[in-house]
């Protein structure tokens, strides 16, 4: 009786092998799109970077020529009691850091740092073609004298304060007012929020006069009164930001504590607020770092008290005061940003989800 034997051909081959082009193409986008974004964000942080590098620089180091990006000296080596400049020299084809003893047009000593007992080693060039040698020399002391002459301490004070203050008034009142317009049907509802969302394109320029006549009136000019009092009078700004996310929120959660005996206020702190925390954060990350940069009006209302100035008008005080040193001014300035940038790194998670979330309207 004869066997037949049938061998059939595997039947993934042809389609892992059309998946391969596709593949190839999706890795190349995946390399092109990566490559981009990480060179954006190096132009992007390149002004950062030279700032950090700034800091730590003494005048002559910023200032001095063939000097590299990193705050670096000229590099040196004392031999026979005198300190010689260190020259990168080509010596029976390779490069040899050497000191630069005795200068001379068509030939120049040198001896080896590593090995100065194997005495003079002459070399035949022009020694100003050689490129200099440097060592790593940051100067950290700069942030501990920018720290002194700023009056820091003063200045970080005043700069929470307003802020911390700021941001709590912001939060509390601009909360209650979309509470209101999220949740509560009264007549004019919608031509209020109309109104209130015109207010946005009502330009700062327009109201600064008569903002700062009324407080001069009031005798507030010279105090921080004209700063933390309108932040609790919210804004349209952040009203319309927390509305859109409390829509979100189911109004079933209401009617429930409705049901136990919950009034608006209780409901607002019981029910709402635990569940508008990720718009909350955003709100108040917005705030605080807006206060903390701010600069114009600390700039008109505080110009005659320095006591009471935060740190944006007095680093500005302090650059013009120290402009023949940038490294100062860098230092201060660094000094300066890393509140609002750790306080962006504790409450990405919010801050991100906050934005996602006011964006969709229910």
């Amino acid at each position: 009786m004869d066997a037949t034997v049938r061998v059939e051909p595997p039947a993934a081959v042809g389609p892992v092998m059309a998946r391969r082009p596709r593949l190839r193409r999706d890795g190349i986008r995946t390399f092109v799109v990566t490559f981009f974004a990480v060179a954006l964000l190096a132009a992007f942080l390149s002004p950062m970077l030279r700032a950090v590098t700034t800091a730590v620089k003494t005048p002559e180091q910023i200032t001095q020529i063939g000097a590299p990006l990193y705050p670096a000296d000229p590099a040196t080596f004392e031999w026979q009691g005198k300190d010689y400049p260190i020259y990168e020299v080509p010596i029976d084809g390779q490069t040899r850091q050497l000191a630069l003893t005795r200068k001379g047009r068509v030939t120049s000593e040198f001896v080896d740092p590593a090995n100065p007992d194997a005495g003079v080693i002459t070399w035949e060039g022009s020694w100003r073609s050689l490129p200099q040698a440097w060592t790593f020399a940051p100067q950290w002391a700069n942030f501990g004298e920018a720290w002194r002459l700023l009056d820091f301490p003063r200045l970080l004070f005043n700069t929470v304060a307003l802020a911390a203050i700021g941001t709590f008034g912001t939060v509390l009142s601009c909360t209650l007012v979309a509470y209101g317009f999220a949740r509560f049907r009264f007549p004019g509802r919608t031509f209020l929020f109309t109104l209130l969302i015109a207010t946005i394109f009502l330009p700062a320029a327009v109201t600064l006069i008569p903002t700062y006549t009324i407080f001069l009136k009031l005798g507030w000019v010279g105090t921080w009164l004209p700063l933390l009092v309108p932040a609790f009078l919210a804004n349209a700004y952040d009203v319309f930001l927390l509305r859109q996310y409390l829509m979100t929120i189911p109004r079933d959660l209401d009617e429930a504590a409705a049901i136990d005996g919950a009034g608006p206020l209780r409901t607002l702190w019981s029910v709402i607020i635990p569940q508008a925390w990720p718009g909350l954060a955003a709100v108040s990350i917005f705030t605080f770092v807006y206060s903390w940069n701010d600069f114009f009006a600390p700039l008109i209302y505080l110009s005659t008290k320095p006591e009471l100035q935060p740190l944006s008008v007095g680093l500005a005080r302090f650059n013009g005061v120290h402009y023949r040193d940038p490294a100062l001014i860098q230092a201060g300035t660094l000094m300066t940003l890393i509140i609002p940038v750790l306080l962006f790194i504790v409450f990405q998670r919010f801050f991100t989800r906050g934005i996602v979330i006011t964006g969709v309207e229910k």
